[in-house]
């Protein structure tokens, strides 16, 4: 650890922007849109259903727009980069505050998610696994930290916005927000990260259907794609709809509720825990397990009547989400390279974007059928074992 604090001590300026952007990146995840869905839902008139569909089909446009300038950040300015997606993200939020037309809820919709879960992410984790060689993991994993103090900090912050005004208000705030902290970006210095630009300028699009062909089709990927996929749709799932099952399971919200900080902590922790991990162990190593602890910990979830089932899942989980996204990205640079880690990184991001959509969407039909909350949860599970079954097959390469 004391290698870990004097890592942070040297290149604070660095790995401090790479945290911001996955803070940031808040405004455009489902834990903080999900405050919205009642107000939304009672605003337009519309179904659970209904808005679930929506939102499956605005993740997926944004997933797929992700493929189109993904690649910007290999041969743009980071300053440039950044700027435009925060400036994207605050307009969305600002136009989902005024969406009093459904149309308007679509582009508010698409446009916090391709920018907040999509880009600024995988703007952060690319800049910084392209800066970064021998200390990586510890990099990314202090920059992956801002997914954990987003979920403590911001669900307060909009909840007593929402609370006291409503819930156009708190969209529109975090957008002005956003577009306050453009003045602050305009005067950092982020020329460091440019010095990792590739040469070959901006590809054509017929070059970039090329490279894009020779990832999807080549054997890795499919060993890689499935544990990204599966982490995103059961997370994403299982959050989105988890008051609906603590309430099932007659639970009392407000202790699973409590329990949810424990999950915060042990991301947090095990955030930094995975970064020392890869770099003694590498991610290729890592990669065979790190899903494990959440595949077991949906088991006592499903299958105990207590909510310490719940609590042991919500710990289960923290370990798996906290050591996820340092361990994919640095494999991806490891089994790639960095010089072309944005076009590379944007294929697995639009994946894992398809599956944060998708996940709401089918168990909410399994919900709608009538299939349990346990099945529902080993069915999970299940899917989750295979995945790690397959992701045994990184040994050969």
């Amino acid at each position: 650890m004391k290698d870990f604090f004097y890592f942070v001590k040297g290149n604070l300026r660095q790995v401090s922007f790479g945290w911001l952007l996955t803070f940031l990146s808040s405004f455009g995840q489902t834990f903080l849109i999900s405050l919205y869905v009642p107000e939304i839902i009672r605003a337009f008139e519309i179904s659970e259903g209904a808005f679930g569909a929506i939102y499956a089909g605005c993740t997926l446009v944004a997933s797929f727009i992700m493929l189109t300038v993904g690649h910007t950040v290999d041969h743009k300015p980071v300053k440039k980069v950044a700027g435009f997606t925060i400036l994207a993200l605050a307009i969305s939020s600002i136009i989902l505050g005024f969406s009093y037309h459904i149309a308007f809820l679509f582009v508010g919709l698409i446009g916090l998610r391709l920018t907040g879960q999509g880009l600024l992410s995988h703007i952060s984790m690319t800049i910084i696994s392209k800066y970064y060689d021998e200390n990586r993991g510890k990099a990314l994993s202090i920059s992956s930290l801002g997914y954990s103090v987003g979920e403590a900090v911001f669900p307060i912050v909009i909840a007593l916005i929402i609370s006291w005004f409503d819930w156009r208000v708190a969209a529109i705030v975090s957008g002005v927000a956003l577009l306050l902290y453009l003045i602050r970006l305009r005067f950092t210095d982020l020329e460091h990260f440019d010095r990792q630009l590739s040469g070959e300028g901006k590809p054509s699009p017929f070059s970039l259907m090329k490279d894009y062909k020779k990832i999807v089709f080549d054997r890795k990927f499919m060993v890689m794609v499935p544990a990204s996929f599966i982490l995103g749709f059961s997370s994403t799932a299982i959050f989105f709809y988890q008051y609906v099952f603590v309430e099932s399971q007659g639970w009392s919200v407000q202790l699973y509720a409590t329990f949810f900080t424990v999950y915060a902590a042990t991301r947090f922790l095990f955030s930094l825990f995975g970064g020392l991990w890869v770099d003694k162990f590498t991610a290729k190593v890592l990669f065979r397990y790190y899903l494990i602890p959440m595949t077991l910990g949906l088991v006592p979830f499903a299958l105990m009547d207590s909510i310490m089932g719940a609590f042991i899942f919500l710990i289960l989980a923290g370990i798996t989400t906290g050591v996820a996204g340092t361990v994919k990205t640095s494999l991806i640079a490891e089994i790639y390279g960095t010089e072309k880690m944005g076009a590379i990184r944007s294929v697995f991001s639009m994946f894992m974007v398809v599956s944060t959509a998708l996940g709401p969407l089918i168990v909410g039909l399994l919900i709608d059928a009538g299939i349990s909350f346990t099945i529902i949860m080993l069915l999970i599970s299940g899917a989750m074992l295979l995945t790690v079954l397959n992701s045994q097959r990184i040994r050969i390469y």
